[in-house]
């Protein structure tokens, strides 16, 4: 199974959307590892964390504004549930000495990453 980084790495580099069922799932999988996991991240994970929670809350704002009815009051719930990570992971690379600079900076390198050539 790819990492959730790899995942969001391959989602980022797509052509088309995902299906609501697809984001859904990985939504899920993201909240799993999150409350099992968080307490053992290093300084790499939480980076990576940061990055996947980030951008899985920004493309579940907008589709929240784009979407009607049941649909987009789920994606504005999952974007709510995961500013809370986003916020928690903010404050622990703060505490570390990291500036809002670096969190972009660092950011748009990993943007530029590629996604994983074995996955379509």
């Amino acid at each position: 199974m790819l990492s959730l980084y790899d995942q969001i790495q391959v989602y980022l580099n797509m052509e088309e959307e995902i299906s609501f069922k697809e984001f859904s799932d990985y939504y899920k999988r993201v909240l799993d590892e999150l409350g099992q996991n968080h307490e053992t991240f290093d300084e790499e994970d939480v980076w990576k964390h940061l990055f996947v929670v980030e951008n899985v809350m920004s493309n579940a704002e907008g589709r929240a504004k784009q979407g009607k009815g049941a649909e987009a009051k789920k994606y504005a719930k999952m974007a709510q549930r995961l500013e809370l990570w986003a916020k928690n992971f903010g404050g622990r690379l703060a505490e570390a000495g990291y500036t809002e600079e670096n969190i972009n900076e660092r950011f748009n390198k990993m943007f530029e990453e590629d996604a994983p050539v074995n996955q379509s």
